[in-house]
């Protein structure tokens, strides 16, 4: 059976068959929700969460090709759910990672440390950074699975990536980075 038969199967109601489609995409998932959760059990265990609400809500999708997007977009929207419940918790937190950024930032070494900087871009700039270069996806992939368009992903992209610049050592000297 291929993907598309697979994930038929799951609609219908075949267990086993949801589990060998999950299991196809495991590596991705598992490094989407790396990449949000930046933990390896916070990121299992919104895989676990993922692939229980994917099997809670497998009747409602229509087209078994779109299945890995369903399924991308339900692991975004727990990575996000979650880091939502762990600001509530835990308000203190971002004030240590505020500070850590500020004394980076004063001894210059977040112009090297990536994740720094990609901590202080807007939500829905980081998502399209980590999405088209850290999981090689494509910007109609993106647009597919934040349900926007094209036109919108190109500009978010354009915008973060103006951002980085702005923010990195070569950005404020005035050079010219190549980033893709």
């Amino acid at each position: 059976m291929d993907r598309d038969e697979y994930a038929a199967a799951a609609i219908k109601g075949d267990d086993d068959a949801l589990i060998a489609r999950i299991q196809m995409d495991q590596s991705r998932l598992y490094g989407i929700a790396y990449s949000y959760m930046r933990n390896e059990t916070d990121a299992l265990e919104a895989v676990q969460e993922t692939t229980f609400r994917v099997w809670s809500k497998r009747r409602s999708l229509r087209d078994p090709k779109v299945f890995t997007t369903w399924v991308t977009r339900i692991l975004i929207r727990v990575c996000l759910d979650e880091r939502k419940k762990r600001l509530r918790e835990r308000p203190l937190r971002n004030e240590f990672l505020e500070r850590d950024a500020q004394t980076a930032d004063e001894h210059g070494i977040d112009r090297l440390d990536m994740a720094v900087q990609l901590k202080k871009l807007p939500s829905k700039y980081r998502m399209v950074i980590v999405l088209k270069y850290y999981r090689d996806m494509t910007i109609t992939e993106i647009a597919e699975l934040l349900e926007k368009p094209d036109g919108t992903i190109r500009t978010w992209l354009h915008q973060a990536l103006k951002r980085l610049r702005a923010n990195s050592a070569y950005g404020k000297e005035g050079m010219k980075v190549e980033w893709e």
